[in-house]
């Protein structure tokens, strides 16, 4: 198992909102539709959000199909991989910073061998820090 994390960020925003958004996987498409397709690495295509999933299909990469596991009010948002080319836990960990702000921090875990994990670790580690990006600059309101 090799664990990527993102950089922490501060979001403008009270913590039980960000949580509130974070905890609804229906509310990714809204990140979704900030990604430029044209230049993007990755390519989103087929994408299904409901509360408790998100499933799509990112090219080069294939089908990425994600649960919720388990959610810990204001504070966690702990998801796994139904359908991936590799096995993936996911964390959305967000903690106070008085009334009107929190910090954001992603963590993954990937099931790769040491092999595989020098081949996926530039891409995985790109694409949460640009998630963590995304989802520091939407608005939660």
């Amino acid at each position: 198992m090799k664990r990527f994390e993102s950089q922490v960020k501060q979001i403008p925003y009270a913590q039980h909102a960000v949580y509130a958004k974070v905890s609804d996987l229906s509310n990714l498409r809204e990140i979704a539709d900030r990604i430029p397709q044209d230049s993007a690495q990755f390519k989103i295509e087929d994408l299904e959000c409901t509360p408790d999933r998100v499933s799509c299909t990112i090219q080069p990469v294939g089908g990425i199909s994600l649960h919720i596991v388990s959610r810990e009010p204001e504070k966690c948002v702990k998801m796994e991989t139904d359908r991936s080319p590799i096995a993936l836990t996911f964390w959305i960990q967000i903690v106070a910073l008085g009334e009107s702000a929190c910090k954001m921090k992603l963590t993954l875990d990937a099931d790769v061998n040491i092999f595989m994990a020098k081949m996926v670790e530039k891409p995985l580690t790109e694409a949460l820090e640009k998630l963590a990006d995304m989802l520091a600059m939407i608005p939660y309101e």
